[in-house]
């Protein structure tokens, strides 16, 4: 342990100078290297000392210490020689040796008060272990203090526990930091400082290429996408993203159409205010054109499973994924490829990522992230509490605790369980491309899924008493994790609610363009979370007569029905606005309705009618007025 005197102010004494008072601070000397407001490397500094073996004097330990070959003069070897001085006998002496006395065996008899490695004092990396709290602590000192590279001097008990539980303080803001203790540890790892600090003093005149994102999987790509691209909207980022819902420019809608293929991405890629990409890549795209664009910085992989088959000679669950694998493919030697290590044709992706793996995980033992992790990979996890389900980065030994799920909107207090998945790949695909753990901390918490922010993605709103979610759920995989979202969302009665009398009823529908199978599928993959089912038809049919698509919809959700299932009637109503107003006009208050739409905006539309009319009604006015 070490300590300093650090002056906390002072009084005015007309008798003469104004006294200065000091306060004592306890603990390690640590030293954080900040670059460009990074924290770069963090070092343990200790003191130059000798240790007894019970056989040689304090003198004679000197000497065979200094016999290290890595010491010597100055700053001419890693470290530095250690001075028998009359500093350094003065302090042995107030520890209760001489020079000629000879120290017990494991004994340490400091020989300076400071731990510079220029007085003979070493270093122990501390870097995968300094809690993200002191990190940035010590990162914000250095922006107040206006250094782009700083040397942030700790003094506390332990660097991996936060000082503001264990107590510390900062003693020094170094503007000449020195490397040594980083870049040649005694004890650990060597941290290679140079890089961001040439990276810092030579940045590129005119950026040739932005960074970019891919998102790509069955489910979740267009939710994954706008939570990233709102992360680094929330850090000032100018960001052009793609997805099905559209072409999105600084948080403007510039282009509505289904976006998520190479023609959107070069749109993006070509325009002058954008310096952050965040692409949705679908199956379509690359088959047709590939990407639109040379490499992605990271790319993302959520998820493989049964859609879009039997389309351009992609016919099984494997051939699709070694489509979807080209954005890992296009991730370069620097970038990295986040996978969900919960689903096994995602996970053999790895092999193809020429850049860093990052993995995300909700199992609660995944035997392939803990061994990533002990190799000194990154992964995002879930660690399970009584307070609940925290998201936290790990990065080998280091954990970094991000946020509760039950306090992330999109999640509706963690029972959106698809939206936690979700929110995990965002985090990972963030943390690897640059993005300070606060800024995804706050970009989580602010991102709501209401219709303005996340269109068409579990958009809730309550309607004469009857609860309304929309979602643009379309295949087998993506109802049961709906199915299980309505499941536990139906829960949330509210007190006073008969939990008996509340009824689920769902509108469903599929692309005409999938295989009859995949139509069944669907069916029956619903028919367990709903009372009532309303089976309707896109607009666009994609080459099937009217009816067709419905009655295979409606075959699955009737196989459902006789072999048990909660679903009790089924009626088809193919225009997608009069299939809602079938629901509503079946629903009663409490009654929760779940409408998948393809039309997000027109069913948004006729929602926000008849809540205006039913508000206009509530004041005595004419509804039909409004």
């Amino acid at each position: 342990m070490a300590g300093v005197l650090m002056p906390i102010g002072g009084a005015e004494d007309k008798a003469g100078p104004a006294p200065v008072l000091s306060r004592y601070i306890a603990g390690n000397d640590y030293r954080v290297l900040v670059v460009d407001g990074h924290m770069v490397a963090l070092a343990e500094r200790v003191p130059a000392h000798v240790t007894g073996d019970g056989e040689h004097t304090v003198a004679e330990l000197v000497e065979i210490t200094n016999a290290d070959p890595r010491r010597g003069v100055g700053h001419e070897k890693v470290l530095t020689r250690i001075r028998l001085d009359d500093r350094a006998v003065e302090l042995a002496r107030r520890h209760g040796y001489q020079v000629d006395d000879i120290p017990p065996k494991d004994e340490m008899v400091r020989l300076t008060l400071t731990g510079n490695m220029s007085t003979g004092g070493i270093s122990i990396d501390r870097t995968l272990e300094a809690h993200p709290d002191n990190v940035e602590i010590a990162e914000e000192a250095a922006r107040v203090v206006g250094l782009d590279v700083a040397g942030i001097d700790f003094i506390c008990p332990d660097i991996s526990e936060p000082v503001r539980e264990t107590g510390g303080a900062i003693c020094e803001v170094n503007a000449a930091p020195g490397f040594r203790m980083h870049t040649h540890p005694t004890v650990g790892e060597p941290q290679y400082v140079a890089k961001p600090v040439v990276d810092l003093l030579f940045p590129p005149g005119t950026p040739s290429r932005i960074p970019i994102i891919a998102v790509t999987g069955t489910n979740g790509k267009t939710t994954t996408a706008r939570m990233i691209a709102h992360i680094f909207k929330s850090m000032g980022r100018k960001v052009g993203m793609t997805s099905t819902d559209g072409v999105v420019i600084d948080d403007r809608l510039v282009i509505r159409s289904d976006a998520s293929g190479p023609r959107s991405a070069r749109m993006v890629l070509q325009n002058p205010r954008v310096d952050f990409a965040v692409f949705e890549v679908a199956r379509g795209g690359i088959l047709r054109e590939g990407l639109g664009y040379q490499r992605n910085d990271v790319g993302v992989v959520l998820n493989v499973s049964a859609d879009h088959l039997g389309l351009r000679g992609i016919e099984t669950v494997e051939q699709l994924a070694r489509v979807k694998q080209v954005v890992v493919e296009a991730v370069p030697r620097n970038g990295h490829a986040v996978l969900n290590a919960d689903d096994p044709l995602v996970v053999e992706m790895r092999r193809a990522s020429s850049g860093h793996v990052v993995y995300f995980t909700m199992a609660d033992a995944n035997p392939l992230v803990a061994d990533h992790c002990r190799r000194g990979g990154t992964a995002v996890v879930l660690d399970r509490s009584d307070l609940g389900d925290m998201i936290t980065i790990v990065q080998g030994r280091r954990r970094m605790p991000l946020a509760h799920t039950h306090l992330l909107p999109a999640t509706f207090g963690g029972r959106a369980t698809m939206n936690v998945q979700n929110a995990m790949a965002a985090v990972g695909a963030a943390y690897a491309a640059g993005a300070h753990l606060h800024d995804i901390r706050q970009g989580l918490r602010t991102f709501a899924p209401s219709y303005y922010q996340s269109p068409g993605r579990l958009n809730l709103i309550e309607l004469d008493g009857i609860r309304v979610l929309v979602d643009y759920c379309h295949n087998a995989p993506g109802m049961r994790m709906l199915g299980e979202f309505v499941e536990r969302l139906a829960e949330d009665v509210g007190p006073g609610a008969d939990f008996v009398q509340i009824r689920r009823i769902g509108v469903i529908a599929t692309a005409g363009d999938r295989r009859d199978e995949d139509m069944r599928d669907l069916g029956l993959a619903a028919a367990p979370h709903f009372d009532r089912i309303v089976v309707r038809e896109d607009a666009n049919r994609r080459g099937r007569p009217p009816g067709e698509t419905a009655e295979l919809v409606m075959s699955g959700v009737r196989e459902g029905m006789a072999a048990g299932a909660r679903c009790r009637e089924v009626t088809c109503v193919l225009d997608e606005i009069d299939a809602v107003r079938e629901a509503l006009a079946r629903a009663h208050p409490g009654d929760l309705v779940v409408v998948c739409v393809d039309a997000a905006r027109a069913v948004w539309d006729e929602l926000q009618t008849r809540t205006s009319r039913a508000q206009a009604g509530a004041r005595g006015g004419d509804p039909d007025a409004v």
